[in-house]
């Protein structure tokens, strides 16, 4: 169980009050998620889900919900906040903030068949087909993945180590950073970043919702490519499958046509996704000898044509 927080039914009872969603009648912590904790809660009008941010400030939950208003305009499916008799959608609790979503039927599928990959993927292009430009309120809250907040998230990550492993592995890092090429042609707009099979959910083989906006930003649209990619033709530890990999992005095209700088320069978003997994993993392995290092490594054997021409030669 991830719950971090608990919660009594008498606090339920008094965050309640300030919603229109009818009396408290139950709640169970749910076990899933590593980071927030969750609450499924009955009311007296219905379920809902209770997130408390563990680890977030109020301003970048609110970017969330502003992400998630969009969304359900749209009728893309994902849970909807639940606004307050105010019309606030973020609430405090013990001085942390707190959202309350809808509840949507569903189960989370480990393994996807053909059939449930393409309707994912389908999502997940339409997603950046309704977020491409959009620039929601309070965006400057989050880590938007770019070159830049890289680079410092890195030079944090390796002062709080003070290592000299750490400061190598740094030199490294900035060094790959120097070697990227992102044309200002690379469209931009909300990826939701983080494709845990538990952050979809299915009911009798239909995509029924896509969850947890909790690391969505804006950045480089092929940034969530690149993550279908990795999820699919190149687990943790395995060896890439080019073919899978050509499926993905064939599928992902159908839905949304990637311009010719988004084709060759997915090489570079690749190498960049690399370095921010390194960021948050970076006391792992040694200065010479770590996890992504390998992965750049392969990424480099194949070059940025070669990699292009796999793909979409």
């Amino acid at each position: 169980m991830t719950v971090k927080t608990e919660f009594s039914k008498a606090e339920f009872v008094e965050i309640l009050a300030n919603y229109d969603l009818g009396e408290f009648r139950d709640s169970k912590p749910i076990s899933k998620g590593t980071v927030q904790t969750n609450f499924w809660l009955q009311t007296a009008k219905g379920q809902f889900v209770f997130r408390y941010y563990e680890n977030r400030s109020r301003e970048m939950v609110l970017f969330e919900c502003d992400v998630i208003q969009l969304l359900t305009q749209h009728h893309y499916p994902c849970p909807a906040a639940m606004a307050n008799r105010e019309g606030a959608f973020v609430g405090t609790h013990g001085g942390k903030p707190y959202v309350i979503f809808e509840f949507v039927e569903g189960h989370s599928i480990e393994n996807l068949n053909a059939d449930q990959r393409e309707q994912f993927i389908q999502k997940i292009a339409q997603l950046h087909t309704i977020t491409e430009g959009y620039q929601p309120i309070h965006i400057e809250q989050r880590w938007n993945y770019s070159v830049e907040i890289c680079r410092e998230l890195a030079r944090k990550a390796a002062a709080n180590i003070n290592t000299e492993a750490a400061r190598e592995k740094l030199k490294w890092h900035e060094n790959q950073l120097s070697q990227l090429q992102l044309p200002e042609s690379l469209r931009k707009g909300i990826c939701h970043g983080d494709f845990y099979f538990e952050n979809m959910l299915f009911q009798d083989g239909q995509f029924k919702a896509l969850l947890d906006f909790d690391d969505a930003n804006m950045t480089f649209l092929t940034f969530d490519v690149v993550g279908l990619i990795e999820k699919f033709a190149w687990p943790y530890q395995e060896a890439f499958d080019f073919g899978i990999a050509r499926d993905v992005v064939q599928a992902y095209t159908k839905y949304r046509a990637l311009n010719v700088d988004e084709q060759r320069h997915l090489f570079d978003v690749y190498k960049l996704s690399i370095m921010i997994d390194c960021v948050w993993y970076f006391a792992r392995g040694d200065a010479d000898d770590f996890y992504e290092k390998h992965k750049i490594e392969h990424l480099e054997s194949w070059g940025r044509e070669g990699f292009y021409a796999q793909l979409f030669g």
